[in-house]
């Protein structure tokens, strides 16, 4: 007896390379053929002329009024004849397709699928159709290795054999209350509609299916997370109450309940998975530093690990200043792969014999000599930029420290419901108090003097400037050489100010010192080639000026923009840039409509697509087939709810009804151990 789990190899005309570029394509069994969806429908109604727009893909039915033809040009050919469509009479051209005047003669009745002409009242043939075939012929993604024909033929196949045998993956009541289809009719209309509703319901059933079933994986993982061996960290209420009340500012709302959430996870007898989200300068790093001290008084250790050097030694400073000023004895370290081994070797047997508190670092945190004596909270700053591997390199070796993931990179919804859907998430959705809204202007290429004297104003009020230089190309060297260009230009134009220069080719140490100069105010203008660095603090940086502005991403925007607006200055960015499409110019209106990070990250999704915000394999976006996370987030949304209620029922997993469920998830979860 044939069943969904039987390999594909058993139906016929599947050999050793068939099966080798079915497996390509995530095709192991016959049910995952059956779930293998068409991403779109041709549609092969037929159609007038007077009717189909010049340029439009149109099938034509009529009787052929002239006998083909078959004219050759060397290897290529051209076939045509007419084909009378009631009274119109249409001259249908074939290219290198001779055979098809072997199919049709004469006053014979056919219909052809093609690309109109309405100038030359022609069609160009791209295949005969049958005059019986459904209206909708589904299109299958496909590979050089396999045709979505070949496809089509083997979901035929598995379809005789399985029809009316599929069990249902989402639970009856689920289904009646959203109006969904039942498991095989929505998988015969998915693959043989009979007309376009049929098409839509069954296409609105599949995308909710693979939303529930993608979030019941979650919501378990989520469960096995939750249940992870951790331990407590006792802190001392008494002592965490006293910093925070000491601090030289009040927290925000937003920060208060993000704290209260941390310190909440942090006293569970269970391991905490948290990402903390916050747009740049909405004070993460305090609520970290909270999280971290909590830790410290329980008996712990605490370690920030950072993406670069220059940020790891920012944040070791700020660290320490802020437990000096209150008054603290603890012992913050920073650990770079530019110590001198001497240096490398006793911070690490202090670090193991617990006489370090709070160890910051890069990557090199991740070697296998770094020992803790007592870790109780990782922290992790730009989350996104650690592989699974790195962020799980923490949890082994017997440590299994709480972990808390930062990210200055705002994540909509949609991201947070699949790409992060198995972390808990806070969010901190306000700005300190007294930061003033930056304000972005666009400005064209022939604007550019408006926006230099516009700078020039800002130095002579003592403020200090950010230039970033266009990305010419994958190439550091014309990077560089543009960067030069404009480093000269200014140099000219003020000359009565340092402006220093920031590229790829300096060494670490150069770098530092530049960064440190302009902090200190000895630099007014920075002219830098890339990405200033995510993190760089200098509140009397008031101004940043982008060139060609629109060779940046929105995220990447939106992150220069957030290296200014840190003091009490009113700050500024200007965009300058002559965007040469629709989408270019899209990004740059709305950086001036908005600041509002979470706003720009779910306009950024809806211009780029879930894949290409934080890059499917490092973000860990499923790969969905007839769902869209961006277009149908209310469903995914819903979707989320009903799995969360679906494993609180008592006994979910022993109903009769959610037997195809049960099955499934035990078959899949092996395949989705990791979504962090």
């Amino acid at each position: 007896m044939t069943a969904l789990h039987d390999s594909i190899e058993t139906l016929p005309g599947v050999g050793p390379k068939r099966l080798e570029a079915l497996h390509a394509l995530d095709l192991f069994t016959l049910e995952d053929l059956l779930n293998y969806f068409p991403f779109r429908y041709e549609d092969l109604g037929a159609r007038q002329p007077s009717t189909t727009l010049d340029g439009e893909k149109v099938t034509f039915k009529g009787i052929v009024s002239t006998a083909p033809v078959v004219r050759r040009f060397g290897k290529r050919s051209q076939t045509y004849f007419g084909l009378m469509i009631d009274h119109d009479n249409v001259r249908v051209n074939f290219f290198n397709q001779p055979w098809v005047a072997k199919n049709i003669e004469a006053d014979q009745e056919v219909a052809v699928y093609g690309t109109y002409n309405a100038a030359k009242a022609s069609l160009a043939g791209i295949k005969l159709v049958s005059a019986t075939l459904n209206e909708l012929d589904p299109i299958y993604p496909a590979s050089k290795q396999i045709t979505a024909k070949t496809i089509r033929h083997l979901i035929e196949l598995a379809w005789a054999k399985l029809r009316g045998q599929l069990p249902e993956m989402v639970p009856d009541d689920v289904r009646a209350k959203y109006r969904l289809l039942g498991q095989n009719q929505m998988v015969e209309w998915m693959h043989f509609p009979p007309d376009g509703p049929s098409a839509k319901q069954a296409r609105r059933s599949a995308a909710f299916e693979e939303f529930f079933l993608f979030q019941m994986r979650l919501q378990l993982l989520k469960q096995a997370n939750a249940n992870y061996a951790g331990e407590p960290v006792k802190y001392d209420k008494g002592l965490v109450k006293a910093f925070i009340d000491g601090l030289p500012y009040q927290l925000t709302e937003a920060q208060q309940r993000v704290v209260h959430e941390i310190l909440q996870d942090q006293a569970l007898p269970k391991h905490m998975n948290r990402l903390l989200q916050g747009d740049v300068g909405s004070g993460k790093t305090v609520v970290a530093a909270i999280a971290m001290y909590a830790a410290v008084t329980a008996g712990c250790q605490a370690a920030l690990m950072a993406p670069t050097e220059i940020l790891a030694q920012q944040h070791a400073i700020n660290l320490a200043k802020l437990f000096d000023e209150a008054g603290l004895d603890l012992r913050v370290e920073l650990l770079t792969s530019g110590l001198k081994a001497a240096q490398r070797r006793q911070i690490l047997a202090d670090l193991e014999d617990g006489d370090i508190d709070i160890i910051i670092g890069t990557h090199a945190l991740l070697q296998p000599d770094v020992l803790f004596h007592h870790l109780g909270l990782a922290v992790i700053d730009e989350q996104h930029r650690f592989g699974v591997k790195q962020r799980a390199r923490l949890r082994e070796g017997g440590v299994n420290p709480d972990i808390l993931a930062m990210t200055a990179t705002p994540i909509p919804r949609t991201l947070s419901l699949t790409a992060y859907g198995e972390m808990d998430v806070s969010i901190i959705d306000q700005l300190p108090a007294g930061r003033k809204p930056i304000q972005t202007k666009w400005y064209r290429h022939q604007q550019f003097d408006q926006a230099l004297e516009f700078m020039k104003g800002q130095l002579a009020q003592g403020a200090q400037a950010y230039v970033v230089t266009p990305l010419i190309e994958e190439s550091e060297a014309l990077d560089v050489q543009n960067a030069q260009a404009i480093w000269e230009e200014l140099s000219q134009e003020l000359p009565n100010y340092q402006i220093g220069l920031l590229h790829g080719r300096l060494s670490k140490e150069e770098k530092q010192n530049l960064m440190a100069d302009f902090k200190a105010n000895q630099i007014q203008v920075l002219v830098a080639t890339t990405v200033v660095e995510v993190g760089v603090d200098v509140p009397n940086a008031s101004l940043m000026l982008i060139l060609d502005a629109d060779r940046f991403g929105l995220a990447q925007l939106h992150q220069l923009r957030g290296r200014v607006g840190r003091g009490q200055r009113q700050s500024y960015t200007i965009l300058i840039a002559d965007p040469k499409t629709a989408y270019g110019k899209e990004r740059l209106l709305a950086m001036e409509a908005t600041n509002d990070g979470f706003a720009l990250a779910q306009k950024d999704l809806e211009l780029r697509g879930a894949g290409d915000v934080l890059g499917t394999k490092q973000s860990g976006l499923p790969a969905f087939i007839v769902a869209d996370p961006v277009k149908d987030l209310t469903m995914l949304s819903i979707a989320q709810q009903e799995a969360i209620a679906t494993l609180a029922e008592p006994g979910w997993d022993s109903l009769t009804s959610n037997k195809g469920l049960v099955d499934y998830l035990s078959r899949t979860m092996a395949r989705y151990r990791h979504f962090d």
